[in-house]
């Protein structure tokens, strides 16, 4: 393919332009090094001819008089453009109207742009790769423009990434919820570093899942709850026709909800973090038997006799493990909520644990590997909410979710009362 090789010069060839003679050259040296680098060579030739072809469109065609041109030439100037997750130089030409301003070049705008940038860096972090190994991540290029390549150093990566979790978190917290329809409100705490979180995330009427927010503390602190429940009730959150809260063991939570919406919400405590709890006061060597009888008591379809069974349960181990019983007594008829509700198989399976928040957290916990120090709080916070944002994007519909359906309705059956919003009127109020 001769275009690739060498400007022909021989005798009695027609010599090219200099400039064409320089790209050519620079496109076959590219094709000596493979096919990305040719096509990218290929491809900053043609960027060229586009800013050439915008002046010209701008200010007419070079060496030409033209006393109704609005704008002239005035020289070229260094810039750089985004390209494979690097910064490359160019030059580009500029020109000026006759008032003195400066002409803008869409299409240099537009290479320039920084967003593809940001988002393979986010990309990369967020699949495990570290700061320091983003370079040997990139795509080939060629020599030549690698060489001269900027925005690939680890303090550079990682300010990108501080900026791009800013923004994750930034809009995390603030992201209207009134029009989500939120029918399943799942809280839990979640641990990252020396700290803990409290993580929400929503499941509308057709099974949508939404990262819904994210504070630093636990659900078993009464000024965490009230400040979380207060900010999403603030953000639009609503219990009208029923909502169920699936939550983790912690008292303060399950009172925050009761007290913020009222009979508008009906609790399901998580059945995981209750057999957790209650088997972690037990010996060694009664954990077994006594985690049998649990997972059996939570399997019973029939959830009248599945409380009445773990209240004998509790009742036998009163005496020896007096702390496993009160465990397992707290908040127990919040354990077969939605079993009452008449909701089995799939969505019941998906609806008695937080289970889906930790799925969610394992991305933000993938990137957390390679943080060798956490200077503070807010640091995690950052990290916590870019993994949220991006495991949204691959969320499916809650399994079970063809059930939605016959769960509205006994929502709305289970909590129809005269003055149920009346707590959350109190709240904004306050």
């Amino acid at each position: 393919m001769r275009l690739l090789e060498a400007p022909d010069t021989a005798p009695g060839k027609p010599e090219l332009p200099e400039e064409l003679a320089a790209v050519l050259g620079d496109i076959a040296g590219a094709a000596r090094e493979g096919l990305l680098a040719l096509s990218v060579a290929a491809g900053m030739a043609v960027m060229q001819a586009m800013f050439e072809q915008e002046i010209t469109e701008a200010v007419g065609p070079k060496g030409r008089h033209d006393a109704a041109r609005t704008a002239v030439r005035h020289g070229r100037e260094r810039g750089s453009v985004t390209l494979g997750g690097r910064k490359v130089e160019v030059t580009r030409p500029r020109a000026r109207t006759l008032e003195g301003a400066e002409v803008a070049l869409a299409a240099y705008q537009a290479f320039a742009a920084e967003d593809q940038l940001t988002a393979v860096v986010m990309e990369k972090m967020l699949a495990g790769v570290a700061t320091r190994r983003q370079a040997r991540t990139l795509e080939p290029v060629g020599a030549a423009v690698a060489s001269a390549a900027k925005s690939t150093s680890r303090s550079a990566v990682s300010r990108r990434f501080v900026r791009e979790t800013e923004i994750a978190l930034d809009e995390l917290l603030a992201a209207p919820l009134a029009g989500l329809d939120v029918k399943v409100l799942m809280v839990d705490g979640v641990h990252m570093a020396d700290h803990c979180m409290v993580v929400a995330l929503g499941t509308g009427a057709d099974g949508t899942k939404t990262p819904l927010g994210l504070w630093e503390g636990a659900t078993e602190n009464k000024a965490v709850v009230t400040a979380l429940l207060a900010d999403l009730v603030e953000r639009g959150l609503s219990a009208e026709g029923g909502l169920l809260a699936v939550v983790d063991g912690g008292k303060a939570l399950a009172a925050g909800l009761k007290a913020v919406f009222g009979n508008t919400v009906v609790i399901q405590r998580c059945q995981i973090h209750k057999r957790r709890n209650v088997i972690e006061h037990l010996p060694e060597a009664e954990r077994a038997w006594v985690g049998r009888k649990l997972d059996a008591i939570l399997a019973d379809a029939n959830p009248d006799r599945g409380e009445q069974a773990a209240r004998d349960l509790a009742k036998a181990l009163e005496r020896k493990h007096p702390g496993a019983a009160a465990s397992l007594r707290e908040g127990l008829p919040e354990l077969f909520t939605v079993a009452r509700l008449g909701i089995t198989g799939t969505l019941a399976r998906t609806l008695i644990s937080s289970n889906p928040i930790e799925s969610m957290f394992s991305i933000a916990r993938r990137v957390n590997r390679n943080v060798t120090r956490w200077r503070d709080g807010m640091m995690v916070m950052r990290q916590a909410a870019a993994g949220m944002k991006q495991a949204a994007t691959q969320f499916r519909r809650v399994k079970g979710h063809k059930q939605m359906p016959a769960l509205i309705t006994a929502l709305e059956e289970t909590t129809r009362t005269e003055h149920a919003d009346k707590p959350v009127k109190q709240l904004r109020a306050a």
